[in-house]
């Protein structure tokens, strides 16, 4: 639906689309979401450049799951021993919506 314009309401200024799409997610509630799903872009920086070489961040489901393609079985395993630790560091910031666990899967 489109709001026609009052011819005399004033013009508003224009806004940096940051602060439009900041204030729509917040409206729409998938502040959290993206929030949480920035674990993604920023994976090397909580894991380390070690794990990073061998896996893959894929996805953030909203119940918390994360799901990470790995290079080998034996990092698989090694990971899997380390899921707490890894979580540790990715719900270390403060506000962002928990990652509850890790799925590993092997790369195609």
């Amino acid at each position: 639906m489109v709001r026609k314009r009052d011819p005399h309401e004033k013009k508003r200024k224009p806004e940096p689309i940051g602060n439009v799409v900041g204030a729509f997610l917040k409206d729409s509630k998938l502040e959290a979401r993206v929030e949480q799903a920035s674990v993604i872009p920023e994976w090397e920086l909580l894991v380390g450049k070690e794990i990073a070489r061998v896996t893959k961040p894929i996805s953030v489901t909203a119940d918390g799951t994360l799901f990470i393609a790995v290079k080998t079985n034996a990092w698989m395993t090694e990971l899997s021993l380390m899921e707490p630790q890894i979580l540790r560091a990715l719900n270390a910031k403060v506000g962002r919506q928990r990652v509850r666990k890790i799925r590993l899967q092997l790369m195609r």
